[in-house]
């Protein structure tokens, strides 16, 4: 049965309209970014197929293009679509944090920086700059590994710090294994920078290492 012949609160977009998004399964979301099913599904049938077949949203949402239009129902439009839908919602979280002082919306800091970063394969080092009030200059990638890590430069941070004209910092990087634990070289390179940015009269706030569920604060670990 096509979803135009279900009774009206039933059809995914009309309670999304009454309820709001929240109330809608995964399935039903995805449902409504499909618009339509294939030859004998719905597309809310569709979309738990899809779900079961990329292990639920998140997998579906992290897939590469080639995995993506590999399923039926699935191609480059949507693949295009879907990338916009994400890279709309990163910015969303971006515009969210200049428009005050990060260190007061500390949850919102987390949230973007995991939307940024937790997808990665391989290990990226990145910086939020501030301006002297901890409003965001600038979100910037600074350098990339492989799984097991990468190559940080406290020269570098100090001279895009510098570019910016930063007052303060966060740094943050993912770990591609999923767990959030700081390793010794994390402890290490976080007081190298800290004392490199010091003396250029840069503030260093915090550190935060994502994995794939958590995030851990090196400055509430006093490292910082």
């Amino acid at each position: 049965m096509a979803i135009s012949d279900w009774p009206e609160g039933e059809r995914p977009r009309e309670r999304l309209l009454q309820r709001g998004a929240a109330a809608l399964s995964d399935a039903e979301l995805l449902a409504i970014f499909l618009r339509t099913g294939v030859k004998g599904k719905s597309a809310v049938d569709l979309a738990r197929e899809l779900l079961a077949a990329f292990g639920g949203l998140r997998g579906l949402l992290k897939a590469d293009q080639k995995s993506f239009c590999s399923h039926l129902g699935l191609g480059e439009a949507k693949y295009t679509q879907l990338q916009a839908v994400l890279e709309m919602g990163r910015r969303h979280l971006g515009e969210s944090l200049e428009r005050g002082d990060v260190m007061d919306s500390p949850g919102a800091t987390r949230r973007y920086l995991m939307s940024r970063l937790r997808e990665y394969p391989q290990e990226v080092f990145a910086a939020l700059f501030l301006d002297n009030r901890h409003r965001v200059i600038q979100f910037e990638e600074l350098f990339r590994g492989t799984i097991d890590g990468a190559s940080v430069h406290p020269r570098e941070v100090v001279r895009r710090s510098l570019a910016h004209n930063a007052a303060a910092l966060i740094i943050a990087h993912n770990h591609p294994s999923g767990v959030a634990e700081p390793s010794r070289a994390d402890i290490d390179i976080t007081q190298r920078l800290r004392d490199a940015l010091a003396l250029v009269d840069v503030r260093l706030l915090d550190h935060l290492v994502i994995g794939d569920q958590e995030i851990v604060s090196l400055a509430e670990k006093g490292v910082i």
